[in-house]
């Protein structure tokens, strides 16, 4: 067993491999969250339709879904910086196809949901490579901690990402796609600063075998199985993010800039227990600790569909979040700690499918369960759901619920 120093949070701050990681990631997450809140009230607006919302979630899936291996195979084939820069690049240009067909008054839903596919195309090959990178950049030992840092960063632009986006909107609809373009685009100059890394080398060919190899994996490892499984279908039931443009408009009758606050409200309890566990790590009852997480995620969700007042709302979904980040950083942690740096783009690819389903086809379960039931019977039912959830795989993934530490 390794008994390295454990490196505190301001030594990480300090490292510039790390410090450029963390500010592409965020500006990465800082570009997505202004496209989440402009793209998702320009739909409604142009079709007042809550099934249409729902396939927003189902056109940014069917990318992940198509090409989520190939994905996994090309982080690990090719190196992982240069791959997320690429992404980004991607990203810039549709962004800046959105800002010039919306600034020209020519923007049609068709346009945005190709748009949002093309955007599903570059996250799917982005993100499996992003997370790939952060082991091979965070010193020996504190993967736990620099996962919270990562996550607490993204949570900084995930707060002000859609403030920003639902007032940029409000000014001149074309406006967040701009701020977007330019977000990409120094993303992809500070993943290029990140410098020269280790990274093992994988096979040269491109069998089945080798491109499913992330699958035989997960499928042998019940702990990993129960965490992502959990994750996907607790998401999918309770995740009210499609909805959010109905409660601000029709609900709690607020407009783009209300909108901007309910998005950001999650990421405003993700920072602050982003912050406490990099200083205050999960040394005990990992297992345990994520599916008490999950269940409070659940209740939260109940409380949010259920408010009628700006403020419980605000107040449900912070909790929501930070709920949910204890979960990511158990995930994450476990995920990566227990895979090969080989296989990690390819095991990667199979957690970033699982994410994608549970928080995107969540987005389509949630329209058409809203345009069907209502929108705050929907909600009600999700929350419910995860809580059930949780407590079902707490019996069928016993080594999951067991899984005592982490580093």
């Amino acid at each position: 067993m390794s008994h390295t120093k454990p490196v505190r949070a301001r030594d990480l701050l300090v490292q510039r491999p790390f410090l450029f990681f963390l500010s592409s990631r965020s500006l990465s997450r800082f570009s997505s969250q202004i496209g989440a809140v402009a793209i998702g009230w320009q739909v409604y607006e142009l079709t007042g339709s809550a099934f249409d919302l729902g396939m927003v979630g189902l056109v940014q899936f069917l990318p992940t879904a198509l090409l989520v291996f190939v994905a996994g195979h090309a982080a690990d084939r090719f190196e992982r910086k240069r791959v997320v820069q690429a992404c980004q690049l991607a990203e810039a240009l549709t962004a800046l196809f959105l800002t010039v067909s919306t600034f020209a008054g020519t923007i049609s839903e068709v346009q945005i949901f190709i748009a949002t596919f093309v955007l599903g195309i570059a996250g799917a090959f982005e993100s499996p490579a992003t997370a790939a990178l952060l082991p091979l950049i965070a010193p020996q030992g504190s993967l736990q901690r620099a996962t919270a840092i990562s996550s607490g960063a993204a949570q900084v632009a995930t707060i002000t990402g859609p403030a920003l986006g639902g007032f940029a909107y409000a000014v001149m609809p074309g406006l967040p796609y701009g701020v977007m373009v330019v977000f990409w685009l120094l993303g992809a100059i500070l993943t290029g600063g990140i410098g020269r890394l280790q990274q093992a080398a994988v096979k040269d060919t491109a069998s089945s075998d080798d491109l499913f190899a992330g699958v035989t994996f997960v499928r042998g490892n019940p702990a990993i199985l129960g965490t992502i499984s959990l994750d996907l279908f607790a998401v999918l039931f309770g995740g009210v993010t499609a909805l959010l443009p109905i409660y601000a408009r029709d609900i709690l009758m607020t407009g783009p800039l209300g909108l901007g606050i309910l998005r950001a409200a999650p990421a405003v309890g993700a920072l602050f227990m982003t912050v406490v566990l990099a200083r205050h790590t999960i040394s005990s009852h990992v297992g345990l600790r994520m599916f008490q997480a999950v269940i409070v995620f659940g209740a939260a969700t109940v409380v949010f569909a259920l408010s009628q007042w700006m403020w419980l709302s605000v107040l449900a979904l912070a909790v929501l979040g930070a709920a949910d980040t204890i979960s990511v950083v158990i995930r994450f942690s476990l995920v990566q700690l227990s895979t090969p740096d080989e296989m990690r783009g390819r095991v990667g690819a199979v957690n970033f499918l699982f994410i994608n389903a549970s928080n995107q086809l969540g987005q389509f379960e949630s329209g058409v369960t809203a345009a069907l039931f209502g929108t705050v019977p929907a909600a009600v039912l999700g929350g419910v759901g995860t809580i059930a959830i949780a407590l079902l795989w707490m019996k069928l993934f016993p080594a999951l619920r067991n899984v005592e530490r982490l580093e």
